[in-house]
């Protein structure tokens, strides 16, 4: 898979004391939607600031688009939606899109028509000659992800794009944003909302305090912890646990706090019915059976709780804290 996104050891120290970023290596390939998450202060828009150039690294290695880190040259090929954009009120929406179009470089002719191509996309053409004053901040985020394609880039880079958006407006721009993926553009996303980011994502990276804790596919992340779980009615019994384990040689049960239940490492539900024929002999009832994965929020808050300090050995504690 080709690398847009290729990076390895990024370091960056805000006046000698606040570590923003510990060492972080990231690769997200080509055509790919990739959603980077975590809690506020991890980094997140730091780690972007860098990658377009905002700000200079500490220490850097890698490459963005086939060019090295910090080659402004590489910086036309790429869209951006910041999270707190301020565009002039007083500009209509066409306007707007124009306006980027022209710092862009974009042809007169083509961006006059790709403003209209765009404000149909995001759904806005009705709009477009009504001030953004006016709008929600449902309908400026819509504009903000036109004015990021004005360009027409290969890399999109999108910060909280579903923000303040009513959930048919989430949908709509789902459906936009893997429209640019069919059309082989990469789209890289910081957002807090994981549910969509989990619908959306071919995969996802997990920041905490300057660090990347998990990387890959929801697979891949859930791999190991993902099963069919079975719940009783009643507590289970630590008798019953031994007795339905030793059914099932060679299929690792999964630790859970819930005392009803019985989650066990494979995806092949005819592996588990032994188990649901010993609990009823064993006069206990069951209550549900189904296969079940960790949720990107599950992954997210694991990751999150086993490291609160964020610091690894050696490392210098961010006491302060940075933005994300």
């Amino acid at each position: 898979m080709e690398a847009v996104i290729d990076v390895r050891g990024v370091e960056k120290m805000y006046k000698g004391r606040v570590h923003a970023l510990r060492g972080v290596d990231l690769k997200v390939g080509s055509g790919e939607i990739f959603g980077l998450l975590g809690p506020n202060g991890a980094g997140k828009s730091t780690l972007v600031k860098v990658l377009l150039t905002v700000i200079r690294a500490t220490k850097c290695e890698g490459s963005l688009l086939g060019a090295k880190v910090g080659d402004k040259s590489v910086l036309s090929q790429v869209g951006y939606l910041p999270e707190h954009h301020n565009f002039p009120k007083y500009l209509t929406s066409r306007q707007l899109l124009r306006h980027f179009g022209a710092m862009a470089g974009v042809d007169r002719s083509v961006r006059n028509s790709k403003a209209e191509e765009l404000l149909e996309l995001v759904g806005m053409k009705d709009w477009s000659d009504s001030k953004l004053g006016s709008y929600s901040k449902g309908m400026r985020q819509r504009v903000g992800i036109a004015q990021a394609l004005m360009n027409d880039p290969k890399l999109v880079i999108l910060d909280e794009p579903t923000d303040g958006v009513d959930p048919i407006g989430r949908k709509d721009i789902r459906e936009i944003l893997t429209r640019l993926k069919d059309e082989g553009r990469t789209v890289f996303l910081n957002s807090h909302l994981l549910s969509e980011l989990e619908m959306v994502c071919d995969r996802v990276a997990i920041m905490v305090h300057g660090l990347m804790r998990q990387q890959g596919t929801i697979e891949e992340l859930t791999d190991g912890q993902s099963g069919y779980a079975i719940r009783a009615t009643t507590a289970i019994g630590s008798d019953v646990r031994s007795t339905v384990q030793a059914k099932l040689q060679g299929v690792d049960a999964i630790e859970t706090k819930d005392p009803t239940e019985l989650v066990f490492a494979t995806s092949d539900a005819e592996v588990v019915q032994p188990v649901i024929d010993t609990l009823r002999s064993q006069g206990v009832s069951i209550k549900a059976f189904g296969f079940r994965r960790p949720s990107l929020e599950d992954l997210f808050v694991k990751a999150v709780q086993e490291h609160p300090g964020g610091a690894t050995p050696g490392a210098q504690r961010n006491k302060k804290g940075a933005r994300s």
